[in-house]
């Protein structure tokens, strides 16, 4: 993830795309909160984003609400049991109404955007329906990759240490 973020900071049209929403300081608190336990969200959403943002320009799709509305799709700053007294049902359906609602207090959106928060979790809840738009199911996916990266990073490291040791006691001879 530290080298997809020193891309995302130098890529001069993303963040010409983004750069308004990263001036919000309601959208920055994301990055105090914890995301799958070894991220923030804030950092969780702009890993989104800019994997979103590339692939939907080599797809030839609209990379420019791909880009905002995947860095606005965990825009709530509710914990678990915060969302739930909400009653707007579990977290995989409450969330990104709140986070589409948040969105819309510090940006206009597009359609487009509007189905892409919202249908970010279409894969583990139908509530919200079926997504429109390429661009939707991209941001779906893109999502759910960039989870199993920092889910997994701690694991990852762990494999490479144990295997760098195994190698480093091994002798090969002939």
């Amino acid at each position: 993830m530290e080298l997809i973020q020193a891309e995302w900071e130098n890529d001069r049209e993303y963040m010409s795309i983004i750069e308004d929403l990263l001036e919000n300081s309601e959208l920055l608190k994301l990055d105090q909160i914890t995301h799958h336990h070894y991220t923030t969200r804030l950092l969780h959403s702009l890993f989104v984003s800019y994997t979103s943002y590339k692939l939907a320009k080599s797809l030839d799709l609209d990379y420019v609400a791909t880009a905002r509305a995947g860095l606005l799709h965990d825009f709530f700053l509710e914990e678990r049991d915060e969302l739930q007294e909400l009653g707007l049902g579990s977290h995989n359906s409450a969330h990104p109404k709140v986070a589409l609602k948040n969105a819309k207090k510090i940006t206009s959106i597009n359609r487009k955007e509007k189905d892409i928060i919202l249908k970010h979790m279409f894969l583990t809840t139908m509530r919200s329906g079926i997504p429109k738009y390429k661009e939707s199911y991209l941001v779906s996916f893109v999502d759910k990759y960039c989870a199993m990266i920092e889910v997994s990073k701690p694991s990852r490291h762990w494999a490479r240490n144990v295997y760098s040791l195994v190698q480093s006691k091994v002798s090969y001879t002939n």
